[in-house]
């Protein structure tokens, strides 16, 4: 069985994202041929003797850019050596929020720059939030290197100028790749382009291929939120009693110590089931239903969390919210805060600071956030919730503000996460929380 490996792509408008998604799936060979067959009949259409490969997702992004349907859309291929999950983001400024959901499950995101531009607002916009939301690898596909003639010297530039920058957000020279990138006609995507003989690197695919995937989840502790409480009562389970979800983090074994949060009650795990049977453990990602070996009053939106590692319990949020409404956030607001499975009545009590992703900087007390900014904000919940830090765990480290009136997502937030700010400590970035649910 192969790896899977969970990635995001990023960039401005007219950057080429479209014909680089495109390019990877047609050189994978991850095409149905009614699909590619009409993309030919459209691109001759266009009178273009090949086929336009930013067609093969281009529908999908017109429908998102209207407003109709599609926030992130998410593309599926493989080679012999891995599986991957793409979640393709749009680049319009207005659309930044989408890169928040797209980035939040990756281990890896694919940025794009056209080499005619270099390194833009939009691009350090998406590599702050990138940098924000724990992506621990980057790749900077320079893109069109093939209307700059393959110039190493533009190509040299755009890489010094974007090393520096992430390098400020926290990134090690470890974690980032940098390959010049022609995804109209595929240099340097999949096959080795021999215009840019400077270039020693991987290509991008070969880069994706031998990138490490997320370690033993075994090394996070249990984290399974409560979604639905089964009793079904009848003459074949009269005393059943399992506690339905997904596992959020960790590794569900029968015979494991856990505590009930947020009433602390403990117990051990004594069976994990699924529609086909029992299992030995479950792990980050799969729904499962847990039976334990006490009665413990548990309902919906209860956590159940390693006895000897659990989140901490507060009533008060200090956290980054990246803030996705049209109406701008003030202290005092009142929300909702969905934290896995419960969402809690809370309000806003005060906005710390506003992140300013040009220039790396915090501007102290800002009167309110505005569409697609990201700040600091402190938030007081009525319930006390089971959380952890985001750079400790995702899933239980992140949470969504809701609006009380209608229901709409305003803000995601990050509990603790530190922002990245220029001249201050490296991020950390923990990869053992990477193992996630499918889209």
């Amino acid at each position: 069985m192969s790896d899977l490996l969970r990635l995001a792509t990023a960039g401005s408008v007219d950057d080429g994202k479209s014909t680089l998604v495109g390019r990877l799936l047609y050189d994978t060979k991850s095409v149905l041929a009614d699909t590619l067959e009409a993309v030919q009949r459209a691109s001759a259409d266009r009178g273009l003797s090949t086929p336009d490969l930013s067609l093969l997702v281009d529908g999908l992004r017109a429908e998102r850019e209207q407003g109709i349907t599609i926030d992130v859309a998410y593309r599926y291929f493989a080679t012999p050596n891995r599986s991957y999950v793409l979640a393709d983001t749009p680049g319009h400024v207005q659309y930044t929020r989408n890169t928040v959901t797209g980035a939040s499950t990756a281990q890896l995101a694919i940025l794009l720059v056209d080499a005619r531009k270099g390194v833009l607002e939009q691009t350090r916009r998406h590599a702050a939030v990138l940098a924000l939301l724990g992506v621990p690898r980057l790749v900077l596909a320079v893109n069109k290197i093939d209307l700059v003639g393959f110039d190493k010297t533009v190509f040299d530039t755009i890489a010094r100028d974007f090393t520096d920058y992430v390098t400020g957000l926290g990134y090690a020279a470890g974690a980032l790749v940098i390959v010049p990138v022609s995804a109209l006609h595929g240099d340097n995507v999949v096959e080795r382009s021999t215009q840019t003989p400077w270039y020693t690197g991987p290509t991008l695919l070969e880069h994706l291929e031998s990138v490490p995937v997320a370690p033993d989840p075994r090394d996070v502790p249990l984290r399974f939120p409560v979604q639905y409480v089964i009793r079904p009562r009848t003459p074949e389970h009269p005393d059943y009693r399992g506690y339905a979800g997904q596992v959020a983090a960790g590794v569900a074994t029968p015979g494991d110590e856990v505590v009930v949060l947020p009433s602390g009650r403990r117990s051990r795990i004594e069976r994990v089931d699924t529609a086909d049977g029992p299992l030995d453990e479950a792990t980050a990602g799969q729904s499962v239903t847990v039976l334990l070996a006490d009665d413990i009053d548990i309902s919906r939106g209860d956590v159940i969390a390693a006895a000897d590692d659990q989140p901490k319990l507060v009533d008060e949020l200090d956290a980054t919210i990246c803030w996705l409404a049209g109406k701008p956030l003030r202290a005092g607001a009142r929300v909702l805060v969905k934290h896995g499975t419960r969402t809690v009545q809370a309000i806003v009590t005060e906005l710390s600071g506003r992140f300013d992703e040009q220039n790396l900087s915090l501007v102290d007390g800002p009167e309110s956030l505005s569409l697609n900014e990201i700040g600091r904000v402190v938030i007081r919940t009525s319930e006390q919730l089971p959380v952890d830090d985001y750079v400790a765990s995702r899933r239980t480290g992140s949470f969504l503000v809701i609006d009380p009136a209608d229901g709409g997502t305003l803000a995601a937030g990050l509990v603790g996460a530190p922002l990245p700010l220029r001249g201050g400590a490296p991020i950390q970035r923990d990869e053992r929380d990477l193992v996630s649910p499918g889209p």
